[in-house]
This record gives structure tokens, C-alpha cells and sequence, in this order.
């Protein structure tokens, strides 16, 4: 069941969402399609995600022999099917006969029908129904040998404030909680008189009533994750006892902070995403390392290969801008994905749809039907190229380096209240920390709190604004024992109820880094600071950088001070310091500073701690990454600038598996190594 999925099939999976059911009054177009996936390279299509009226267009009446057929068909022409279920969206008869189904929002108003992920995930009725579907599909097709996996939902997402899940969630905190009169010490209701006297008397934040009680809001995201992982974890339930025992995924989205998808960890056994960078709206290259990011956030949940589950071929068409795709950016960002680990490249969508929301989204197959369109002939370059790839199929990253990015610290922060409420810089400083890291060619893991930091060498940690799961611990054991790490301003601030630790902060760790906050300042939008390096610094950092946003003052008792504040009040005040602790080191970083700092400033740390990089010097916009197995290391590197850039490739013991070996990498080109 651990086993990657795709080491049985032996091949990069290249395809995508394919919506069959929207054609079978018109079998020449699915026939033709059929030709065209096979001119293009496709082995993959996923199916059944959207197909709930047709697969059960009345109660009870299943109708799965088109499903079937198509399965078949697909196989027999070396294409495998991952089959969805289709809980994202439910037909019409189920939310008109059932209308407890249907979500309740904030207002306590309950929905009409439509939209995707319009359903009440604690409705014992909309688990019955979807267990019943889930079942049949399992039975009936999921032992087909042309299904690889099952794909639970689309995107789930969302919440519902109905009475089903009010008496759910009171039940949830009664569990978390014990008692009433933990909950009120551990949520502080004594401020502004909001003390509870029982479990029945608690609601879901709503803008009718509580909304400023911030441990009640970080529960109730709590709740809502674990509301939807139980709902997947019944929906798995199905599929087994349905007697199908093939691996199960389901599509995240990328950055979205409405779930904690690592408490999905136990309940999939494949990751897949859904990537939609917004191409051309930046520089190429901050994209791209944008996008690499979460291509790192996904492959560390499990720690082994993800899929691509989405991507678009050309444009999107719920983008504010749907910018086209130029020529050679669906290649490079294919090729991104498995760089960072991912055994497939799947688009969204195979061929568009006439009508309705995404009719103008980009489509292997668009309107017009034929194979001499631009976007075509890319995607069978992608598909030429993946063909030669398969033996990257199943190999891993190892990396030295991990950056914490915690979704309930993430919501934690969001709803503090705190010295700045608008551009609060949590993302942007931890890509900021990712892309100094990156620049040297080191593979990063993207951990949370409950992951261990013991294989690391480096550990960075942004804006840590709420120590939970012993993470204080960890980072200590961590320095003590050799590690380095490195923590930003806005960190220990408060417990995982969000309540302020008292006796200073960063709480747990001021002996670790050797310093104390005493105050943080916000910046206006356009007001800055500086850092100057102190002479004679142990990281020879010799150049001033700017800072913006925030700004800590902090009390140094043990720790050495390696750069300070050009101005202000609290000019000659550190801003980035470094203590001895153990046999580590403790580096902590005051302020919102610039890109360029984080590079230089990792650079150093680099040195300091005698780690090589892949390769001596790696030009602004190219990525280096590496996949492993344990006989053959791959080392991938791409340029994400239009032009070509000067580079110097490793030439001893490293053959070429893709690409040209020159002086030179064209823009938007590979070349991929092994050794």
C-alpha cells in the first residue's frame, strides 16, 4: 500500500481530467479524442470526479456501463484511468430530496443548490448517499487493471455552520477540552466577559455574534479539518469495503490555508496537487521558485513522490488575468514538477467544454478539435519528453534543509490582532528564507511543527508565532545537538490556544537564542529601515540591507550581535544575531528584511558549516535540484529566464540523461544529470 503507485506502471504519468460524460451522444468526438491522446503522448486520464447524474441519475438508479466501457477502452489502448469519486459535486435530486445536504453559512443561512463542495460534510444523509456510490464504483470498477488509483472528491474545501455541525463541533471541543471550565481558562473568556457555563452555549464564529475570540476561531478551523479528513476517511471506508484495495489521493490546492492537509497524512497514500502559478505576472524566475515551493510543501507531506494532479496546458479562465502560456514555459514548469519529485504531469483539462464555468479554460484538445494547434504540439513535446524520463519514476529527495510553515501557526497570526493587520508577512517572508536556500542549489523540506528535525542540518523557521506539539523542544534538542537554526521576529509569542506566554518571549527559547523581545514595531507601507553589519562580524557580512514592515527590538543576554538598526530610536539595536547553544547555533533575524540579505546571509551560513553546493556558481533564474535513488543521484537543472544563461556544468563522474551539455542553457531548457 506504501509502495509508490507508479513503480508498478513503470512510467512518468502524463494526461489529466477527462470528462467523458459530456460526449457520449457524440462518439466520434470520443473517438477522436482517443487518437489524439495517443498522438500526444497521454497515458493517463482521470475520470468520475463530476459524473455523479450520470452515474446515478435517479435515487438508486446506478448506471455505471458507460464508465466501464470507457475504462476498458482506455486500457486496451495503454491509457490507465484514475478514477474520482464523486462526492465535489451532487446532483440535483439529492439536494431537492435532501436538503440537509446542503451548507449552511456564517449567517446561518442554508445554500441552494449548485456550485462544487455545497455540501454539509457531517450530513448523515450525504455520507449514506456517498458511501453508496463509493461503494458500487469500487465494486465495479475498481479492480479493473486499468484503474491505477482512486481520487476521493475534487478539492475539498470549505465549511458549514448548520445545526448538524454546531452539535458536531460542541462534541469536538468537549473531547479537546473536558471540561467547560478548562475551555474558558484555556480560550482567556474571562476578557470582555464571554465565559461560557456549559458546551451547549457555544457557536461557530459568525459576524452576527463572536468573531474577537481567536482561540475560538483557531478551533473552529481545527474542527473544519477534522470534520473533512473523518468525511475522506469514510469515503476511503467505502472503497475498501467496497473490495478495492488500490492506493487513494485526493487533489490539494496550492497555498490554500482553509485546511491543515497534513492531518490528511493518514488517510491518503498518495499526494497530488493542483498547480495554477500565474505565469508572466512576475519575472519568470520568482514564479518559478513561487511555484517550487509548493511543489516542496506537497512532496514533504509524505515525503515521497507526489503527483501533479493539475495543471493547465494554456490559459485558466478563473484568473483575474488568464494570461496564455508562452512558448516553452509548459515544458520548463512540467519539467519543475518532477524535478521537485513529482511522477506525473496532468492537466486540467483534456478537451474543453462547451459550456458552462470553464468552458474557456485551457485544453489539451480546444474547441476546434485539431492536433496543428500551439498548445497541442506542447503538450507532445512534454509527452516525447517525460518518455525519456522514466527512470526517475520513484526516486526521492534527500535534503539538508527544512523551512517550518505551519498552517495554524498560519492562522493563528492571520487573526492576531497584532502590530501589523494588513500585509502581515508570514508567506512572504518564509519564500523569502526558501528562495535564499534555493539560490544555492540545496533541496528544501517544507516540515510543520509535528514533523522532527533530527535529518536536518539547517532548520528555518519564519515568524513561529505559536509554539505548539513541543516544538520548542525540538528546536532546542535540535541546536544542542549540531543543528543551525534560524528564527525570525514574531516568534513564541503565544501557546496553541493563542494565549500570550508570560515572562518574555521568543517563550522557551530566549536561553536558546540568547536575546529577549521587548517590543515590536509596524511600519507603514512605504516607511523603511536598515541593517548595517557590526565590524569584524563572525558571518564577514560587509553590505547594508533594508527592511520594511516589522521591526523587533530585542535585549541580548548571551547572544553575539552581527548586524544592527542604521536609524530610528532604536538605531545600534540588533537585527541579526547568532548564540553558541550546545553545539549548534541559534541565528535570529528582528526584522522584514529583503530578498538580498536572506541570500547572502544563507550563503555565509552555508560556509560556515562547510556544506557544498551542487554546483560552484548558479546564475539568478536557474534552479538546481536533485532526486535520488540509492544508487544513482539526478541532478536537474533549468533556466527559468527567457535568454540563455552562462553555466558551467559538472563534467567528472555525471552523465547526461537529458538536454545538451554545453556552456550555455537556453532559456526556459533542462538539462538533467546523473551520477
Amino acid at each position: 500500500m506504501n509502495k509508490n503507485l507508479t513503480m508498478r506502471q513503470g512510467k512518468i504519468l502524463h494526461g489529466g481530467d477527462y470528462n467523458p460524460e459530456q460526449w457520449l451522444d457524440s462518439p466520434d468526438i470520443l473517438e477522436r479524442d482517443l487518437e489524439l491522446f495517443l498522438k500526444a503522448g497521454i497515458n493517463t486520464v482521470t475520470m468520475g470526479m463530476f459524473s455523479w447524474a450520470f452515474l446515478e441519475p435517479e435515487e438508486g438508479n446506478y448506471q455505471i456501463d458507460w464508465l466501464i466501457e470507457i475504462v476498458d477502452r482506455m486500457y486496451r489502448n495503454g491509457i490507465y484511468t484514475i478514477l474520482g469519486t464523486p462526492s465535489g459535486a451532487r446532483p440535483q435530486w439529492l439536494a431537492r430530496r435532501y436538503p440537509e445536504v446542503l451548507r449552511m453559512n456564517e449567517q446561518r443561512e442554508r445554500n441552494l443548490f449548485g456550485g462544487r463542495q455545497n455540501h454539509c460534510y457531517t450530513s448523515p444523509v450525504y455520507r449514506q448517499k456517498v458511501r453508496g456510490i463509493n461503494t458500487l464504483l469500487a465494486k465495479e470498477v475498481g479492480n479493473h487493471p486499468g484503474v491505477l488509483l482512486f481520487h476521493l472528491s475534487n478539492e475539498y474545501g470549505g465549511d458549514c455552520h448548520c445545526p448538524l455541525c454546531q452539535a458536531k463541533f460542541r462534541s469536538w471541543l468537549k473531547e479537546r477540552y473536558d471540561t467547560i471550565e478548562e475551555l474558558n481558562r484555556r480560550w482567556n473568556t474571562a476578557f470582555w466577559s464571554h465565559t461560557y457555563q456549559s458546551f451547549d452555549q457555544i457557536e461557530s464564529p459568525s459576524p452576527r455574534g463572536e468573531m474577537m475570540l481567536h482561540a475560538l476561531n483557531l478551533d473552529w478551523k481545527r474542527f473544519v479539518t477534522a470534520q473533512t479528513v473523518d468525511f475522506a476517511s469514510q469515503e476511503k471506508k467505502a472503497i475498501r469495503d467496497g473490495g478495492c484495495q488500490k492506493p487513494v489521493t485526493t487533489n490539494f490546492m496550492g497555498d490554500y490555508d482553509g485546511l491543515n492537509y497534513r492531518k490528511f497524512r493518514e488517510v491518503i497514500d498518495v499526494v497530488s496537487w493542483d498547480s495554477y502559478p500565474e505565469w508572466h505576472k512576475k519575472p519568470e524566475p520568482r514564479t518559478a521558485v513561487e511555484t517550487a515551493f509548493q511543489h516542496d510543501f506537497m512532496r514533504t507531506l509524505l515525503k515521497k513522490p507526489f503527483l501533479l494532479m493539475e495543471s493547465s496546458p494554456s490559459s485558466t479562465n478563473w484568473q483575474e488575468v488568464s494570461k496564455l502560456r508562452k512558448p516553452g514555459i509548459l515544458h520548463a514548469a512540467s519539467l519543475q514538477a518532477v524535478a521537485h519529485g513529482s511522477d506525473s504531469v496532468l492537466y486540467f483539462q483534456l478537451r474543453q467544454s462547451r459550456g458552462a464555468s470553464e468552458k474557456f479554460h485551457g485544453a489539451v484538445i480546444d474547441h476546434y478539435g485539431g492536433e496543428d494547434t500551439r498548445v497541442f504540439q506542447e503538450v507532445c513535446q512534454v509527452g516525447e519528453t517525460l518518455s525519456s524520463l522514466n527512470e526517475l519514476v520513484g526516486t526521492v529527495q534527500k535534503p539538508k534543509a527544512a523551512l517550518i510553515y505551519d498552517t495554524e501557526n498560519q492562522w493563528a497570526l492571520m487573526d492576531a490582532q497584532g502590530p501589523r493587520n494588513a500585509g502581515l508577512p508570514y508567506k512572504e517572508t518564509a519564500e523569502k528564507m526558501y528562495t535564499g536556500m534555493r539560490r544555492l542549489g540545496l533541496d528544501v523540506d517544507v516540515i510543520d511543527m509535528e514533523d522532527g528535525l533530527k535529518e536536518y542540518h539547517i532548520v528555518l523557521i519564519p515568524m513561529i508565532y505559536m509554539f505548539r506539539v513541543g516544538i520548542e523542544d525540538k528546536i532546542r534538542d535540535f541546536v544542542k545537538n549540531g543543528g543551525t537554526a534560524i528564527m525570525t521576529f514574531w516568534s513564541g509569542v503565544t501557546d496553541d490556544t493563542d494565549r500570550c506566554y508570560l515572562g518574555g518571549a521568543p517563550g522557551k527559547l530566549t536561553e536558546v537564542f540568547g536575546l529577549r523581545r521587548t517590543e515590536i514595531d509596524g511600519l507603514y507601507d512605504g516607511e523603511e529601515n536598515a541593517a548595517v553589519p557590526v565590524r569584524d562580524n563572525p558571518l564577514s557580512l560587509q553590505k547594508s540591507y533594508t527592511c520594511q514592515k516589522l521591526c523587533e527590538l530585542v535585549k541580548v543576554t548571551e547572544a553575539d550581535v552581527i548586524m544592527a538598526y542604521e536609524k530610528d530610536f532604536y538605531k545600534g539595536l540588533p537585527v541579526l544575531t547568532c548564540n553558541q547553544y550546545g553545539k549548534g547555533k541559534a541565528y535570529y533575524i528582528c526584522a522584514d528584511m529583503e530578498q538580498q540579505f536572506y541570500n547572502d546571509f544563507l550563503e555565509a551560513v552555508l560556509k560556515d558549516k562547510n556544506i557544498e553546493k551542487p554546483l560552484p556558481f548558479i546564475p539568478d533564474g536557474v534552479e538546481v535540484t536533485t532526486r535520488e535513488s540509492n544508487e544513482t543521484t539526478y541532478l536537474i537543472i533549468q533556466n527559468f529566464n527567457a535568454d540563455p544563461v552562462r553555466l558551467e556544468l559538472p563534467i567528472q563522474g555525471y552523465k547526461l540523461v537529458y538536454g545538451v551539455k554545453s556552456s550555455s542553457l537556453g532559456g526556459f531548457g533542462t538539462v538533467i544529470l546523473k551520477r
